[in-house]
C-alpha cells in the first residue's frame, strides 16, 4: 500500500465513522427557515432531519470550493491549451521543413557510397 492510500484510511475511516454516529444520534427533525421577518409563518421553510442538514452544508460547501477551484485555474488551463497549439504548429513546420529539404537534397544511392 502506497502512502497516500494508507493515510486516506487513517483519516478516512474516523472520519466515516464519526459522520454515521452523528447521523444516527441526531435523527430529530429541525425546521430551516429562508424568512428573516416572519417567524411564526415563514414564506419559505424547510423540515429536515438534523444530519441532513450537516452533510447538505458540507456537500454544498465542498461542491462551491471545487467550482471556485476550477474557476481559479482556467489561466493555466488557457495557457495550457495555449502551448499545445503552439507545440502543434511547431511541429507541422518542422514536418514541413524536414519534407522541403529531403525534395532539394539528391537521393543518395547506395552503390555510389564504394
Amino acid at each position: 500500500m502506497t502512502l497516500k492510500r494508507i493515510i486516506g484510511w487513517v483519516v478516512g475511516l474516523p472520519l466515516t465513522i464519526i459522520g454515521v454516529g452523528f447521523a444516527v444520534a441526531n435523527r430529530q427533525w429541525v425546521s430551516v427557515s429562508f424568512d428573516p421577518i416572519h417567524r411564526d409563518q415563514p414564506f419559505a421553510k424547510i423540515d429536515m432531519p438534523l444530519w441532513v442538514l450537516l452533510f447538505a452544508g458540507i456537500f454544498i460547501g465542498i461542491f462551491i470550493g471545487w467550482f471556485v477551484a476550477w474557476r481559479g485555474a482556467g489561466k493555466h488551463r488557457r495557457s495550457a491549451r495555449d502551448a499545445r497549439i503552439e507545440l502543434m504548429r511547431a511541429q507541422q513546420h518542422h514536418e514541413r521543413e524536414k519534407r522541403e529539404l529531403q525534395q532539394q537534397l539528391p537521393a543518395i544511392r547506395p552503390d555510389s557510397a564504394s
